[in-house]
């Protein structure tokens, strides 16, 4: 039987990123999965991981991952099935390279995944993005940067890695602004930019240091910004922006909540959910009923579309007998 390690290079190597086309962050969280797997297989059986043979993958030792995952590790159960999906993924293509493997691999892949809960996204109001966006200075490079990043990310609903990997032949100022986004499954969308957001990028590109490097946003050595430097950007801004705005300070804001934000953005001023999902790049609108959870405005509406049920007039009436029971010198 061909090694572990012979399997897990094809797959990394060429199965997802050529045959699959998978972006480079999707080859990063399956081959994370897949490591912390075999740490524990070889904890478990006392063995260095390179010594590690594919008959010891069984479907039992993948459950006591996935509960090693939830109680050692208190990853949640969305973070459990993402592991999970990784290792479905490597045992469907060792299906086809070791039939002998065949029954092992159904097994494993019938382990079930867990129910989590379904949260309201965190987002931002409009009035609170305008403080944060005021909040880079428009004196520095880094501020110039900073404000066209933020911009941007939130007028085009942009994902953290659409952002950071958005390159120069990405954007196009004429006849109008717009910017070529690739997103999730090779999906390309076009997405105007509006007035101030074209003249954000505009400031930022006379700023920005000439190099090799094709991406738009670049750090103070010319290389490519990645997705921690945003995170510390926006942290950065966030906290100044929360000495303007206290109500910044009870939120627990992501890079993905400026995607959130523009979502519901976008819900309010059109009211049509199809034009969000068109908006975000998503494949189907089922992603995008989300936000309708998440939007008290359009729950007004149908609230105040609905007549309540009437209710019987009356007042609250004390027993007598136990007042008077009470009541001193009686």
């Amino acid at each position: 039987m061909t090694s572990l390690a012979t399997h897990v290079s094809v797959f990394l190597r060429e199965r997802l990123p050529l045959e699959r086309r998978a972006s480079e962050r999707t080859c990063e969280t399956y081959a994370l999965a897949l490591r912390l797997f075999f740490e524990f297989t070889a904890r478990e059986l006392k063995m260095r991981p390179s010594s590690l043979r594919l008959e010891q993958l069984d479907a039992p030792r993948v459950q006591a991952f996935l509960e090693h995952l939830e109680k050692q590790r208190h990853n949640s159960p969305a973070t459990r099935n993402v592991r999970l999906a990784a290792i479905r993924t490597f045992m469907r293509f060792i299906e086809y390279r070791e039939p002998a493997a065949l029954e092992q691999a159904e097994r494993i892949r019938a382990i079930p995944t867990k129910r989590t809960e379904t949260r309201l996204v965190n987002h931002i109001s409009r009035e609170e993005m305008q403080v944060l966006l005021d909040a880079p200075s428009p004196h520095t490079r880094d501020g110039i940067r900073d404000r066209a990043m933020l911009y941007l990310g939130y007028s085009a609903g942009l994902r953290v890695s659409e952002l950071v990997g958005l390159r120069m032949e990405n954007l196009a100022f004429s006849p109008h602004p717009c910017v070529y986004v690739l997103g999730k499954g090779r999906r390309e969308r076009a997405l105007p930019l509006w007035r101030e957001t074209a003249t954000v990028l505009r400031a930022w590109l006379a700023q920005r240091p000439p190099g090799p490097s094709t991406e738009v946003f670049l750090n103070s050595q010319g290389h490519p910004l990645t997705r921690s430097g945003f995170e510390y950007i926006l942290d950065k801004h966030l906290k100044i922006a929360a000495n303007r705005c206290p109500s910044l300070l009870t939120k627990h804001l992501s890079p993905h909540s400026l995607r959130h934000s523009c979502a519901l953005m976008i819900l309010h001023s059109t009211g049509d959910i199809r034009k969000v999902a068109l908006w975000l790049g998503h494949a189907s609108c089922q992603t995008t009923e989300m936000y309708l959870r998440a939007d008290t405005t359009t729950l007004l509406e149908v609230m105040n579309e609905t007549t309540p049920p009437s209710l019987r007039k009356g007042r609250f009436r004390p027993p007598d007998h136990l007042i008077a029971l009470l009541t001193p010198g009686r």
